[in-house]
């Protein structure tokens, strides 16, 4: 009776090892020495377990005595748990013209805040159009001025940088202390 011979291609079990010395682990954690593979696989065999490489880039490689299909369940659930616990930062985009006129700075600053309380990036970008592309340095000073009203939610992470017609600028919430 042979089980699990070909259920992973990264991970060698039971008669997948070939390798003529490895060091083997107990399935209670304990270290049973460096022997044979099939030496190994009688072991594990007479546990009604399987033989599991952990570590094949050691000299020589480490073998663990273990339920493969219990330890893969475990490394789905562990997965799924780091999982629901990361989060996900999504970048708003923020554009203005070269010539926008205060008032329209701040209700697109007002906007600004509000996405950087919920956490998310911003991308503050200027677009130029025709003869505008010579004068950058007002898209600048505009992007400046823009980080300097949403001062108190956020922090510059990227300066002003052009990319094709456009300068950018990249915000991010300001931690919380």
């Amino acid at each position: 009776m042979r089980r699990c011979i070909l259920i992973s291609k990264e991970i060698q079990i039971n008669e997948q090892i070939r390798d003529k010395e490895i060091r083997v682990i107990g399935d209670d954690g304990e270290q049973l020495g460096i022997m044979t593979s099939r030496d190994a696989q009688r072991l594990a065999d007479e546990k009604e377990l399987d033989l599991v490489k952990i570590s094949p880039n050691a000299k020589p490689p480490v073998c663990k005595i273990m339920d493969y299909g219990k330890f893969k369940y475990e490394q789905s659930r562990k997965d799924k748990e780091a999982k629901k616990k990361q989060k996900v930062i999504n970048v708003k985009e923020i554009r203005m013209s070269a010539a926008v006129q205060d008032h329209d700075l701040n209700v697109k600053a007002k906007n600004c805040i509000k996405f950087l309380e919920n956490g998310d990036r911003v991308k503050a970008s200027v677009r130029f159009r025709g003869r505008e592309m010579a004068y950058t340095d007002t898209g600048r000073e505009l992007l400046m001025k823009f980080a300097d009203i949403v001062a108190d939610s956020g922090k510059v992470e990227k300066l002003p940088v052009m990319e094709g017609r456009s300068m950018v600028m990249y915000l991010v919430p300001k931690k919380e202390s």
